[in-house]
């Protein structure tokens, strides 16, 4: 009956059987008796939790037995346990919640392994220690059903850490849904979130489902959510704590299992003082919160952060970027990244595709980084040297002076010199052709 519901199955005619099997079976779920021959059950999964191999357990007990069933599960942590007569419906439903716990321990301790061998959890890198902090609230509330608040500058990552949280989560094979509140007009914020029914508004030509609906037994990401309008957020708290909505125009509320993170940009005490989040649904969504902290309070991982971005852009671009130089390096280290690292990814697209291949260099840079937003990077900003003309000098003269001093200061980088003169590639091109050309002229005559 079991192995016709897709399970693999073994059996064991008692407790010292299923142990000895256990040692090259490797079980996802245990059914066990606690009545049995040699050794019972109760002796076996102490025998397998002293080991550190005991799988989340379902305990089979007669009607006599359920006290001694129910200590079972509170001293040796089991599962469930079933009173026989053993109800299949009621049985498969155990088989398949068990065999889920098992494997989100199973995908947990991979995750573990990995983040403790290379800083890297689901899509989020780091090994500085606010990182691992941040990774290790991450791993112990994803498998939990509470609400989550992320704070943390723009850039940060915010939505990559509920996305984290939905896949490390029992809910990953359910649907993901990200609203910005920022970007959805007041007007429409409630349709959006709530759905509505035909003729609910002008314009709404037919139902729609809102994002909770969408996120049925899913997560639901709400960012920015102090820029949600104050009605909003007390109808928001409403569906939070009954777990269901009702759409726009609509005559029945409808159920809804989602898990709701929310995230902000904004100083959260500041939020709460100008009224901008209601403390009402602050307490409620701040069941548990992940603080991300700027790039510029971690710099040590940026080389992490440049190799993973690196890889990730060379497959979206084809390209054959291997790193980034120490000069480049140092740079970053020494600008204070006001984008975070959204503008990290951002700087090292345009570097990926300058560079099509080898190391980036300075020169693959913007010319200004470091000046227009006051860092304190200072060995890549051009310094033009004093252009003395005489009385006379022609335009086209004045400006093949400069075409040729700007070559001088990136070395005869004739990317990185059109990109400071403000002129396309092909253009510098034409006018050294054109210098070429009259410089010959000028000889032959």
């Amino acid at each position: 009956m079991i192995s016709a519901w897709g399970f693999n199955v073994e059996t064991a005619g008692d407790g010292q059987e299923a142990l000895d099997k256990l040692s090259t079976f490797s079980a996802n779920v245990l059914v066990t008796d606690l009545m049995m021959p040699r050794m019972d059950g109760f002796e076996l999964m102490k025998r397998l939790g002293a080991e550190g191999n005991m799988p989340p357990s379902i305990v089979l007990t007669a009607f006599g037995n359920i006290e001694t069933a129910i200590q079972t599960i509170h001293d040796l942590g089991a599962f469930w346990f079933l009173e026989k007569p053993i109800q299949p419906a009621a049985l498969r439903v155990l088989l398949e919640r068990a065999a889920s716990q098992s494997q989100l321990a199973e995908e947990t301790e991979r995750l573990q392994r990995q983040l403790a061998n290379t800083g890297v959890l689901v899509d989020m890198v780091g090994t500085s220690p606010q990182m691992q902090e941040v990774f290790n609230v991450i791993q112990q509330v994803a498998p939990s059903k509470a609400a989550v608040l992320v704070a943390g500058e723009s850039g940060t990552g915010k939505e990559l850490v509920a996305r984290a949280i939905h896949q490390l989560s029992t809910r990953r094979t359910g649907p993901f849904v990200a609203i910005n509140c920022a970007a959805m007009p007041e007007t429409l914020m409630e349709s959006e979130l709530f759905g509505h029914e035909k003729g609910a508004f002008t314009g709404a030509l037919e139902r729609r489902a809102g994002c909770f609906e969408l996120a049925q037994h899913g997560t639901l990401l709400l960012d920015e959510l102090a820029e949600m309008p104050s009605g909003t957020q007390a109808k928001l708290l409403r569906v939070l704590e009954d777990s269901r909505v009702r759409r726009l125009g609509g005559k029945s509320e409808i159920s809804v299992d989602v898990r709701v993170i929310a995230a902000t940009n904004r100083n959260v005490d500041d939020a709460l003082k100008k009224g901008d989040l209601r403390e009402d649904l602050y307490y409620r969504l701040n069941v548990f919160q992940i603080s991300l902290p700027p790039l510029r309070q971690r710099l040590s991982d940026l080389p992490v952060l440049c190799e993973t971005l690196i890889t990730h852009l060379n497959r979206k671009h084809t390209c054959n970027v291997t790193h980034v130089t120490p000069e480049v390096m140092d740079a970053f280290r020494k600008y204070t990244w006001p984008g975070n690292v959204r503008e990290l990814r951002n700087m090292l697209e345009r570097a990926v595709i300058m560079a099509g291949e080898g190391a980036i260099q300075m020169a693959h840079l913007p010319f200004d980084f470091g000046v227009a937003l006051g860092s304190r990077v200072q060995a890549h900003v051009f310094e033009p040297e004093c252009v003395r003309l005489p009385v006379g000098t022609t335009v086209s003269e004045a400006e093949k002076a400069l075409i040729q001093l700007t070559l001088q200061h990136t070395r005869n980088n004739k990317t990185r010199a059109a990109e400071i003169l403000g002129i396309s590639l092909k253009t510098l091109f034409n006018k050294l052709k054109e210098y070429g050309a009259a410089e010959a002229a000028d000889g032959a005559a």
